[in-house]
């Protein structure tokens, strides 16, 4: 009689843990269609059709800016810009780079580009986000001075925090300091 009451109890804990372990999986499951939504969404979706879809408004606007900068940049890339080492002034040949872009945002009205100034990781992180931001700003001047309006490009200083190479050479650096535009659809 006592080794009834051991199973019994041995079965119910068992059946008590195999009922909460499938409550689980039917939780991660119930996840997912959400998640996969998401990756399904239509760009043009209202937010009552995203929230139909599982999303947010905040989560659509972001995911349809992402999507603008990726068709836009998947379309067109341009060579990052790159500088001299705690320098911020235009070399001659990136000039010749910056007005291929300049042409390019002439031909194409309805995008806009974003200029990411980077820095190498040599000084402060306080004055790699000045110099980023001057390098930056030297880009954009050059391309308004060309004929781009102001409102159709956006600055940003990421200092050394977005490292192209993780080396810490010469080599490396060079590739670091640098200016690099992101192509936006309007």
């Amino acid at each position: 009689m006592k080794r009834f009451f051991v199973a019994l109890i041995v079965f119910t804990i068992a059946g008590f843990v195999l009922w909460g372990c499938s409550k689980s999986a039917v939780k991660q499951t119930s996840e997912q269609p959400s998640v996969q939504a998401e990756a399904t969404a239509k760009p043009g979706e209202s937010s009552d059709q995203a929230k139909k879809a599982g999303m947010s408004a905040p989560q659509k606007s972001m995911e349809q800016q992402s999507k603008n900068e990726a068709t836009a940049e998947s379309g067109m890339q341009f060579a990052d810009v790159h500088f001299d080492f705690d320098k911020y002034n235009l070399k001659e040949g990136e000039r010749v780079s910056l007005n291929k872009i300049a042409q390019w945002l002439k031909r194409n009205e309805s995008y806009t580009i974003r200029i990411e100034g980077n820095c190498d990781e040599r000084g402060t992180a306080e004055y790699n986000l000045a110099l980023g931001n001057r390098r930056a700003n030297a880009a954009m001047n050059y391309l308004v001075n060309l004929g781009i309006k102001k409102e159709r490009i956006k600055t940003v200083s990421y200092g050394k925090e977005k490292p192209l190479d993780p080396g810490h050479d010469e080599a490396a650096w060079a590739k670091n300091r640098r200016d690099h535009f992101v192509v936006i659809k309007m």
